[in-house]
């Protein structure tokens, strides 16, 4: 009866798209479940059966998501605010188009599903992935440095694999996208996962008497996704324009203007220009700048003139509690004072 009611409330709740089961209360207790997520489409249902125990690692990964997002663009003004609202899309309409901020959500979404089950493959409490061990086989030495391959390497391919056949798949559906738009997220997608293989890192153990040294057992790990998350952010930045062209009769994404060069397989794409996001509208999704915390004097996007948009902001003071002269007493806890500091805080209009 519990289940029961869990999926009536799953199919009311859930947004029409694969990212809003970061926001369910939604469990994958068997490969039947798949079925009842109104958020996947055919293609997902299939590979959400045949790999149910990856799910929460998908849950996860669209929680992650969602938590960089806001982090890399809290001071923009479309700040990845989601809208948990009944049949509402995740992000309300603010990704109906093909703008900069639609490319860095898949491209981050991409990335950080293949994180979480990559992840979750190297914790070894998964049946259908573990650890990387193709280095290993290929007996990759430095002798100058003296280190080999050993240990238990993040198996970021699979995650890439998984992550790939997943979201790819919501996006091939042409009754959703034009043909434009389907290669430009396909694009974005496989941009936040060649990103995450360019940042994995290198790791390294030391052997030998008496802390000598003598030999090191290296392998590779993820990075934090706050570095991916950084790295995407500055392809938003520097994102191309793009437009569909055809060469030898297939079509494919070309920058827009013909002087700039063309983007590589990491670069976030974009076909339209985003919304000035100041006020609320919500065919754009914009959810406008009121009430949000500027900075006075600054220059940049979160400084009160341009995230404020012009409409001025108003200042008032606060008093705040916070840890203070701490100190650690052996033995074990740190001993902190409580003080009180009086901020100015500056909010848009």
């Amino acid at each position: 009866m519990f289940v029961f009611l869990l999926i009536a409330v799953l199919h009311c709740a859930v947004a029409d798209t694969w990212i809003s089961i970061a926001l369910s209360g939604f469990t994958f207790e068997n490969e039947e479940m798949c079925s009842h997520l109104k958020s996947l489409n055919r293609k997902q249902i299939r590979v959400c059966k045949r790999n149910v125990e990856l799910m929460p690692s998908v849950k996860r990964g669209a929680e992650m998501a969602i938590k960089e997002c806001q982090h890399q663009f809290k001071y923009r003004k479309w700040n990845c605010t989601t809208i948990n609202k009944q049949n509402e899309p995740v992000f309300g309409n603010a990704l109906n188009k093909g703008t900069r901020e639609a490319a860095f959500v898949y491209a981050i979404a991409s990335a950080s599903v293949s994180f979480s089950v990559t992840k979750d493959c190297s914790s070894g409490n998964l049946k259908s992935c573990s650890c990387d061990n193709s280095f290993k086989s290929r007996e990759r030495r430095k002798k100058i440095e003296n280190w080999r391959w050993a240990g238990c390497s993040d198996n970021v391919h699979f995650g890439n694999d998984f992550s790939k056949s997943f979201l790819d798949a919501r996006v091939r559906e042409r009754q959703h996208f034009t043909r434009s738009r389907i290669k430009m997220n396909l694009h974005n997608n496989e941009a936040g996962r060649r990103i995450l293989l360019n940042s994995m890192e290198k790791a390294c153990k030391c052997h030998g008497v008496c802390g000598t040294c003598s030999l090191k057992t290296c392998w590779r790990r993820l990075p934090p996704i706050r570095r991916v998350g950084d790295k995407l952010k500055e392809k938003f930045d520097g994102a191309s324009l793009v437009k569909e062209a055809f060469t030898g009769g297939r079509p494919i994404l070309v920058p827009k203007h013909d002087k700039l060069k063309p983007p590589t397989i990491s670069d976030l794409v974009y076909l339209d220009s985003s919304p000035n996001f100041c006020n609320p509208n919500k065919t754009t999704g914009s959810l406008g700048t009121s009430g949000r915390v500027c900075k006075l004097g600054s220059r940049a996007i979160d400084g009160c003139d341009l995230l404020c948009c012009g409409r001025g902001f108003t200042t008032r003071k606060v008093v705040v509690e916070e840890s203070c002269n701490c100190n650690f007493n052996w033995c074990c806890y740190v001993r902190c004072q409580t003080c009180k500091r009086q901020l100015t805080i500056h909010t848009c209009r």
